[in-house]
C-alpha cells in the first residue's frame, strides 16, 4: 500500500518552507519509449517460452507418452535385455527432466520480475537453463513494466535480493535503520493516490464542518502500523500535521521519557513503534489527531484508555479531559504486538534495547556533540587548539589516512636506501608546516587504528564462520558502530541465527557483535566480505557506515556544490585508505584527480560522462557474464568458500557532477543491476529527482545529513577543501621523487640528509639531560620522579624526544591516554613536566612552547638517537667528508650507541603511539647506513676483519637488510676462506626461512661462492 501522503490542511504551510528537505516518494527510472523491434523481440520470447513451456510436454506426451510409469517396477524389469528402445526412453526421461528444471526457471524469473526482486532465487544445477529463462521473461516483460518494476530500488531496503520478505515492524521503527516505503507498481500507484485524494477531502470537509480545537489545545496522534513498506517516523508526523518535517524535535521533547501503553519509553527520535501514543503541539492540524480521547466516538476505547492513561503521564495531565470531544481520526486498526526489543545482551535495561542508535553512553566526550567518547576521536580538552575538527571526529578515516600514510613513508625510505630514486633523501621525511602539519597532528589525535582492527576482524571472521557452515553471506546495507565498541550489521531479510559470537539484534534484520567478543578474533583467512562499507556520520553516539556496493540502484546526494565535494572527498578518502577490504577500485568522474596519490593503485579519475560510461558498460557486461559463468547470484557468494578471486572486488563510482537528463536516464538503466555486481554509485546532484536514485540524501550547510525517507539525520563525515588539499601534501611529500625532500639539494641552505635537529658532538656541547633511547629507556642529568607518574612522565620525554620539531598538546595527549582525558589532567601533567625538566642555566625552562602552540624542547635537553644521527650526518656529508681519520671516528662512535631495539624495555600495554610512527624502520636504516659506511672505510685498508666486526654490529639492528649481508658475504670472500664463506652462506640460507634466498643475494652467492647449494644441501 503506497505511503500516505501531506493532508490538505499542511501542504500549504510545508510549501512555505522550501529548505526543508523533500519527502517524497522516489521516482521510479524513465526509460526510452519501446521501440517496435522491442515488440518483436517480445513477440519471438512468448513463442519461444510457449514452445519450450507448453509445446516441449505436448510433444512427448504424443509422441513418446507421461514419464510416470504405469505400475511399480518388478524384478524382472532389472533383467530385460537392453535395446535401443530402452536407450529412447531413458533419453525422454532426461528430456522431461531438462523441461522440469527449465520451467522452474522459468516460474523463478516471472515471479522475481512480477514482485520487483532484482536478483530472484536461483535454482540448483541450472545456470544455462535459468540464464536463457531470464533473457526470455525480461524481453517479454520489456514492452510492459518500467525499469524501476524490474530491479530492486528503495522499495528493497529490508527486501531480500532472494525473495520477497518484510522485515519486523520493531526493527524498523527502534533503529535509524535504512528502511522506507514500496515502490508500487503503476495501477497500484493510481488506486492509491486516488484513495489519498478521497481521504484528504474528507478531512478537509471535517477541518470546515466540524467543530476544532482552538489553537494551543493539546492534540494526541497514535502512531500508525506499516502500511506496505512504509512505516510512520516523526518527521513525516511534523510534516503532515506540523507542516515542517524539522518539527519533529518538537514533538520528541513533548513526549520524551514518558511511559507507553506497551511499557516502554521514547528515548531516540528515530526510535517509535506502531500503537504509541504522541502528544502534539497545540498549533496541529490535519486528520489523524486525536482531541479529547475520552469522548471520540471513531476510536476504540481501547485506544481511548491508552490516550488518556497517557495524558495523564504529561504536563497537560490536569486539562486532558472533559469538554466536547472533536475526532479526526479514522478508524483505528489494530496495532501489531511489535516483538520484544529487549536484548539477551543487555538484561540490565530491557526497556532501552541495545541497538545501533541507542547505546549506553560511555563516559568521555564524542566530537560535535558535546559529549566524550572513548576513542581517540575524543575531545580531549574544552577545546581543539586550532586543529581540524572535521579529522577529529572521523576517527576511521583518520586511521586509514594515517597508516597509508606511514606505508608511503616507508616506502620511501627502503626506496631511497636501495637506491631506487635518485638523490637520496634520507632517512628523515618531510617535517609538514601549516594546514598539512595541523591535519597531521589530527589524524594523530583522531585516529581509532583499535576501532579499525576490530571492524576489519569481525568482519573476516563472520565469514570464515560462515563458510565453515556452508552459509552464504547476508545482503548488508549497513552497519552501526555505537561508543561503547558494539558492532550492528544491518541484514536485507532475516538470515537465520548469525554464528557464534555474534548473536541477533532486536529483531532478525540485526546481527549483534559486543566489544568484547570482537577482541576474542584472531586473523581471519578469508576475503573481506563488505569492503563497499563507508563512513558517513553519527547519529548520537553511533557511526553509520553505508554499504556502497549493496545499494540496489544510485545513491543520490543533495545540497550545495561546497558541501557535496566536501563528503564526496571524505568517502573517496575513505573507501582508498581503509583497513577493511582486501582492493577496489574507485572511479572518480568529475572531481578528486587531486586525490589519487592518497592511493594511486585503487583510485582513478575520468574527465566526463562519455568516458564513464565506455567504462562502466563494459565492467557491467563483464561482471554479469563472469557471474553467469561461474554460478553466482552476486559477488557475496563470490567473496566465500574455494570460489574466492579479485575479479568480486567492488567497483565504486563517485560522480560529483550533475548529468544531464539524458545521461542520468542512462546512468539509472547502468545502475540498475548493480546492486549484486558489486558496483555502486554515489552521484551529486542539486535538485532531488533524478531517475533511479535508490537512497536519496542531502548535506545541509550546518553540516548535516538528512535522508528522512531513510530515517536518517547524522552529524555527515566530510573533509572540506583546505583539509584536503593538506591531506594530498602529505602524501605527495611522502612519495620519492616528489616535493622537496627529493631534492638531492633539500632546498637552500641545507643538504637533503639534514636531520631535524643537529647536536653539538664536541666537548663543549655536552646536554644537561640526556636520554638513551636506543636500547633501555635511560635518562642522565634528572632526578627519579616519585609515585606511579614516573611512568607518564617518561613516556611524555620520550615523545618529545622523537618530534624536536614540536608536539601538539592534543597529540601528547591522546598518545598517553588513548581512551581520553580531561583538561585539568592533561594540563597537570604537563606543570609535572616542566617541573621534572627543570630550566638551564639562564632560566629558560627546558620545556617550552613555540609560535603554533606546540611544545617544544630546548637544545640541552638530547636523545642518543638525536647524537647517533648527527654523527652519521658530520661523517657523511660534514667534517667527515675532507678527512678520513674524522670519518672512521665519527662512524665508529655512532654505532657504538646502538646498544638494541627503540626502547626496548618498555612498559606493556604503554607507548602504543610508536604504531602510528616510522622511527622502528628509520633506526634499522640508521644504523644499516653507519654499518655499510664503516665497512667501507675500512675496506678501502683492506682491513676485512675490521668491516667484518661493523656489519655484523650493524646486522643486530637491521638484520632483515639485504644491503648488510650482502656486504659481509663480500668482505668475507675477501679474507680468501672459503669454509668461512660457505657457513655464511648456510647461516644466511637458514634465517631466509620458508622464502627462500632473495633473486639478488643468490646471484651475488653464485658468484662468490658457485658451490654454496651443495654446502646447503649437506647442511641440510
Amino acid at each position: 500500500m503506497p505511503r500516505r501522503r501531506t493532508t490538505s490542511s499542511s501542504s500549504s504551510t510545508a510549501s512555505s518552507a522550501p529548505s526543508a528537505p523533500r519527502n517524497r516518494t522516489p521516482q521510479p527510472v524513465r526509460v526510452r519509449r519501446r521501440s517496435f523491434g522491442d515488440f518483436v523481440k517480445a513477440f519471438l520470447a512468448f513463442v519461444v517460452l510457449a514452445g519450450l513451456v507448453v509445446g516441449v510436454p505436448f510433444a512427448l506426451a504424443v509422441t513418446a507418452g507421461w514419464p510416470f510409469p504405469g505400475g511399480a517396477p518388478s524384478l524382472d524389469w532389472l533383467q530385460r535385455e537392453i535395446t535401443v528402445s530402452t536407450f529412447l526412453h531413458i533419453l525422454t526421461v532426461i528430456v522431461w527432466l531438462a523441461w522440469a528444471q527449465f520451467t522452474a526457471c522459468v516460474l523463478v524469473e516471472v515471479k522475481a520480475a512480477l514482485s520487483g526482486v532484482g536478483v530472484p532465487g536461483r535454482v540448483p544445477g541450472s545456470g544455462p537453463s535459468q540464464l536463457l529463462a531470464r533473457q526470455l521473461v525480461a524481453a517479454l516483460l520489456l514492452v510492459g513494466a518500467t525499469a524501476a518494476s524490474l530491479t530492486p530500488g528503495l522499495s528493497q531496503l529490508g527486501q531480500s535480493l532472494e525473495g520477497n520478505q518484510k522485515p519486523s515492524v520493531a526493527a524498523a521503527q527502534q533503529t535509524p535503520g535504512i528502511f522506507a516505503q514500496q515502490q508500487e507498481q503503476a495501477a497500484a500507484t493510481a488506486g492509491a493516490l486516488a484513495e489519498q485524494a478521497g481521504q484528504a477531502g474528507q478531512d478537509a470537509a471535517r477541518a470546515d464542518g466540524g467543530s476544532s480545537a482552538a489553537h494551543g489545545d493539546t492534540k494526541y496522534y497514535r502512531i500508525q502500523p506499516p502500511e506496505g513498506r512504509h512505516h510512520d517516523s516523526l518527521w513525516e508526523v511534523a510534516e503532515r500535521h506540523l507542516g515542517d518535517g524539522r518539527r519533529y524535535k518538537e514533538i520528541f521533547e513533548l513526549n520524551k521519557d514518558r511511559v507507553q501503553p506497551d511499557g516502554s519509553r521514547l528515548s531516540e527520535a528515530s526510535l517509535i513503534r506502531p500503537g504509541w501514543i504522541m502528544e502534539m503541539p497545540g498549533d496541529a492540524r490535519g486528520g489523524e489527531l486525536v482531541e479529547m480521547p475520552d469522548e471520540a466516538p471513531n476510536v476504540s476505547e481501547q485506544v481511548q484508555q491508552q490516550i488518556s492513561d497517557y495524558a495523564k503521564s504529561g504536563d497537560h495531565a490536569q486539562g486532558s479531559g472533559g469538554g466536547d470531544a472533536q475526532v479526526s481520526l479514522p478508524e483505528q486498526r489494530p496495532a501489531p504486538t511489535p516483538a520484544n526489543p529487549a536484548n539477551p545482551a543487555n538484561p540490565a535495561n530491557p526497556a532501552n534495547p541495545a541497538n545501533p542508535a541507542n547505546p549506553v553512553t560511555p563516559a568521555t566526550p564524542v566530537p560535535g556533540t558535546g559529549q566524550e567518547h572513548a576513542t581517540p576521536a575524543a575531545g580531549q580538552a574544552g577545546d581543539s587548539f586550532g586543529l581540524p575538527e572535521a579529522l577529529l571526529a572521523a576517527p576511521l578515516l583518520a586511521a586509514g589516512l594515517l597508516g597509508a600514510l606511514g606505508r608511503r613513508r616507508r616506502q620511501a625510505m627502503w626506496q631511497s636506501a636501495l637506491g631506487a630514486v635518485g638523490g637520496r633523501r634520507g632517512m628523515e621525511p618531510p617535517t609538514p608546516t601549516g594546514d598539512a602539519q595541523d591535519v597531521q597532528d589530527a589524524l594523530l589525535v583522531g585516529a581509532d587504528p583499535e576501532g579499525v582492527r576490530l571492524l576489519d576482524r569481525s568482519l573476516r571472521g563472520l565469514a570464515a564462520s560462515l563458510t565453515a557452515e556452508s552459509r552464504p553471506l547476508p545482503v548488508v546495507y549497513a552497519a552501526w558502530m555505537s561508543g561503547n565498541g558494539d558492532l550492528h550489521l544491518q541484514l536485507a531479510q532475516p538470515a537465520g541465527k548469525p554464528p557464534a559470537p555474534w548473536q541477533q539484534g532486536q529483531d532478525q534484520t540485526f546481527w549483534m557483535l559486543a566489544r568484547t567478543d570482537a577482541e576474542g578474533y584472531e586473523e581471519a583467512e578469508t576475503a573481506a566480505p563488505y569492503p563497499g562499507l563507508v563512513s558517513l556520520g553519527t547519529m548520537d553516539d553511533s557511526r553509520l557506515l553505508l554499504n556502497l556496493e549493496a545499494v540496489p540502484g544510485i545513491v543520490s546526494l543533495g545540497g550545495t556544490e561546497a558541501d557535496r565535494a566536501a563528503v564526496f572527498a571524505s568517502v573517496a578518502a575513505e573507501l582508498a585508505t581503509n583497513g577493511w577490504s582486501d582492493r577496489m577500485t574507485i572511479t572518480l568522474v568529475g572531481f578528486g584527480d587531486d586525490l589519487t596519490p592518497l592511493a594511486p593503485n585503487r583510485i582513478r579519475h575520468l574527465d566526463g560522462f562519455e568516458d564513464l560510461f565506455e567504462t562502466m558498460s563494459a565492467e557491467t557486461r563483464q561482471r554479469r557474464g563472469a557471474l553467469g559463468a561461474a554460478g553466482h547470484d552476486s559477488v557475496l557468494t563470490g567473496r566465500t568458500g574455494p570460489a574466492q578471486h579479485t575479479r568480486w572486488a567492488p567497483h565504486l563510482v563517485l560522480l560529483a557532477a550533475q548529468p544531464s537528463d539524458d545521461d542520468a536516464l542512462r546512468l539509472a538503466e547502468l545502475a540498475a543491476d548493480a546492486g549484486r555486481l558489486g558496483i555502486g554509485y554515489l552521484v551529486g546532484t542539486e535538485g532531488t529527482d533524478l531517475p533511479g536514485a535508490a537512497w536519496e540524501m542531502e548535506i545541509t550547510g550546518a553540516g548535516r545529513l538528512l535522508a528522512p525517507l531513510l530515517g536518517l539525520e547524522l552529524d555527515a563525515q566530510m573533509l572540506p577543501a583546505a583539509q584536503r588539499r593538506a591531506v594530498v601534501e602529505l602524501f605527495t611529500d611522502a612519495d620519492p621523487g616528489s616535493g622537496p625532500g627529493s631534492d638531492p639539494e633539500g632546498g637552500p641552505g641545507r643538504p637533503a640528509n639534514a636531520p631535524p635537529f643537529l647536536v653539538d658532538i664536541s666537548e663543549q656541547g655536552r646536554p644537561a639531560v640526556y636520554a638513551r633511547l636506543v636500547g633501555s629507556y635511560e635518562i642522565i642529568g634528572l632526578d627519579t620522579p616519585d609515585g606511579e607518574r614516573s611512568a607518564l612522565l617518561h613516556e611524555a620525554l620520550a615523545l618529545l624526544l622523537l618530534h624536536r620539531e614540536g608536539v601538539h598538546p592534543r597529540v601528547l595527549s591522546s598518545a598517553l591516554w588513548p581512551r581520553g582525558v580531561t583538561a585539568d589532567v592533561r594540563d597537570a601533567l604537563l606543570e609535572r613536566l616542566r617541573a621534572w625538566l627543570g630550566s638551564d642555566p639562564d632560566g629558560t625552562p627546558r620545556l617550552g612552547t613555540d609560535a603554533t602552540g606546540r611544545l617544544t624542547l630546548a637544545k640541552s635537553v638530547v636523545s642518543d638517537l638525536d647524537v647517533l644521527r648527527s654523527l652519521y650526518y658530520e661523517a657523511t656529508q660534514g667534517r667527515g667528508v675532507g678527512s678520513r681519520q674524522v670519518r672512521g671516528r665519527l662512524l665508529t662512535d655512532a654505532l657504538v650507541l646502538v646498544r638494541g631495539p627503540l626502547l626496548a624495555d618498555r612498559p606493556e600495554g604503554r607507548y602504543r603511539w610508536l604504531t602510528h610512527e616510522i622511527v622502528d624502520a628509520q633506526l634499522p636504516l640508521l644504523v644499516a647506513d653507519t654499518g655499510l659506511a664503516l665497512s667501507e672505510f675500512h675496506l678501502e685498508k683492506d682491513r676485512a676483519e675490521k668491516a667484518i666486526e661493523a656489519l655484523t654490529a650493524a646486522l643486530r639492528t637491521a638484520p632483515a637488510d639485504e644491503r648488510l649481508w650482502h656486504e659481509l658475504l663480500r668482505a668475507t670472500h675477501t679474507t680468501g676462506d672459503p669454509g668461512r664463506l660457505r657457513v655464511l652462506a648456510a647461516d644466511l640460507v637458514a634465517r631466509s626461512g620458508a622464502r627462500g634466498v632473495p633473486p639478488r643475494t643468490e646471484a651475488l652467492l653464485d658468484e662468490l661462492l658457485p658451490t654454496w647449494r651443495e654446502g646447503v644441501s649437506a647442511a641440510g
